[in-house]
């Protein structure tokens, strides 16, 4: 049976390819080439991917992900769907998913939404508890920069408090939204913001959001 994070994996895997390698992403300053080779980084080069966590390895991090970036971009697609090596720890299916389905479905986003013709995409409901679940879980470290206080709500009423603080900005939307508002893509989620004008505001604009 597949897992959540097998899925989005393929689907990254197709959008980046059905992009091609020149394409946007809702990253800044990253095209479809440079999102790919972070992929592949990530999963296949673990004493570079740590740069994303400790600063002074973030000059490795960049130096090995531009080599990457210079492959066949078939390549990299390639490795994607091929997955992590044999002996990552993420062919565990347990940490795939934990660290896996996010990742995957923020990036496939990333490209989707960066094309002027994307359309809101319908999760079914089994996906967007695992999102939630997720969330739950991460709220609060990616949410330790807001501005102000931060409420995730779903349209069913359950909430996770991403920041303590006042005054208090209410983010209301499904799971998939809330995360895209989360992880720094703002202008791209489908959510509503409901708290006073100016901490809305400083929220939206804040750069600092995300893990």
């Amino acid at each position: 049976m597949s897992t959540h994070a097998k899925r989005e994996r393929l689907l990254l895997a197709d959008l980046l390819e059905a992009a091609g390698p020149d394409a946007p992403t809702l990253c800044e300053g990253w095209r479809t080439r440079d999102l790919a080779a972070h992929v592949v980084v990530r999963e296949r080069r673990p004493d570079a991917a740590a740069g994303s966590l400790v600063p002074a390895l973030r000059g490795r991090l960049d130096r090995v992900q531009a080599e990457f970036a210079e492959k066949p971009y078939e390549e990299l697609i390639g490795l994607i769907r091929t997955g992590p090596p044999r002996l990552s720890p993420f062919t565990i299916k347990q940490v795939d998913e934990g660290a896996n389905v996010v990742e995957f479905y923020v990036h496939a986003e990333d490209v989707r939404r960066a094309q002027p013709d994307w359309s809101p995409r319908e999760l079914d409901p089994v996906f967007a508890d695992a999102l939630w679940s997720r969330l739950e879980k991460t709220a609060r470290l990616a949410g330790r920069r807001a501005p102000v206080g931060l409420v995730l709500r779903r349209p069913d009423g359950r909430t996770v408090v991403a920041h303590r603080g006042t005054p208090v900005v209410t983010v209301s939307g499904e799971p998939g939204e809330l995360l895209m508002f989360l992880f720094g893509r703002q202008d791209a989620a489908k959510v509503v913001l409901d708290g006073e004008q100016q901490a809305v505001d400083r929220l939206h604009e804040t750069k600092q959001l995300g893990i």
